[in-house]
Order: structure tokens, then C-alpha cells, then sequence
């Protein structure tokens, strides 16, 4: 288990990694950029079980399993991969903070993201299930 003061050790490394963002040429036109990276601090925080300050491989089991899209131990491997380019077999927040706004369409980011629209409205139908005949089924 992690200490109080690990943990506020991270929030602060987490805010240093937001605040070159926000200082960044690049960025600049981005659209609530500090909302956005609150948002991705949160939601990387979530996902870092271990609390080193990365999200290994069973976060991202975590990750997926809870946005109901389970993945292999295989195709996490390489959304870990197309992040980290390679690099490392674990995801740190810069890396996180780079793909949410990068222009590449990560398939974590496209998962992220829609999750997000999830939360946002509720899309599940209410009461039953329409009846349907065995000719209608796929």
C-alpha cells in the first residue's frame, strides 16, 4: 500500500506534466485545455494501481474491462506499444497526456473518449427489450 505522501508525490508530478502542457506552443489553440487535462489526471489516476506512476499492463486490463471492452493480453500489449512507441511496457502519464491530445487516433483515446460520451448520457433504452421473431435475428 501507498503512502499519503507517494500518492501526493504523483499529484504533484502529474500537475508539473499538465502545466508544460498548458505552457506549450503547440497546445495553445486546444479547446478547455486545463478542464482536459484535469480530466485525464483524474482519469489516469484511476487506472494506476500500482501508484508508480504508470499504467502497466493489468491497469490497462482494468481500463478496458470497465469501458466493456475487454482485450486480449495480446492487443493490450500493443495499444501499450502504439503509445509508448515501443518504448516501454507500461504507459506514464506524459505518454497518456500526449496520445489524449495527440491528432493520432489511438484506439485507447477512441475508447477514452467514447467512454466519456457514455458517462455524458445515458444511452440504454428504458423498460424491456423490444419482442422480437426468430427471422429478425442476425
Amino acid at each position: 500500500m501507498q503512502s499519503n505522501k507517494d500518492n501526493e508525490n504523483e499529484k504533484e508530478r502529474c500537475e508539473e506534466i499538465n502545466k508544460e502542457y498548458m505552457e506549450d506552443q503547440k497546445y495553445r489553440d486546444e479547446e478547455d485545455l486545463p478542464e482536459k487535462l484535469d480530466s485525464f489526471k483524474n482519469k489516469y489516476a484511476e487506472f494506476d494501481l500500482n501508484d508508480q506512476g504508470e499504467i502497466d499492463m493489468m491497469g490497462m486490463k482494468r481500463m478496458m474491462e470497465k469501458l466493456g471492452v475487454p482485450k486480449t493480453h495480446l492487443e493490450m500489449k500493443k495499444m501499450i506499444s502504439e503509445v509508448t512507441e515501443g518504448i516501454s511496457d507500461s504507459i506514464n502519464y506524459r505518454d497518456f497526456v500526449k496520445m489524449m491530445l495527440g491528432k493520432r487516433s489511438a484506439v485507447l483515446k477512441l475508447v477514452m473518449i467514447f467512454e466519456d460520451k457514455a458517462n455524458g448520457a445515458s444511452c440504454k433504452p428504458d423498460g424491456p427489450p423490444p419482442k422480437r421473431d426468430i427471422a429478425s435475428l442476425p
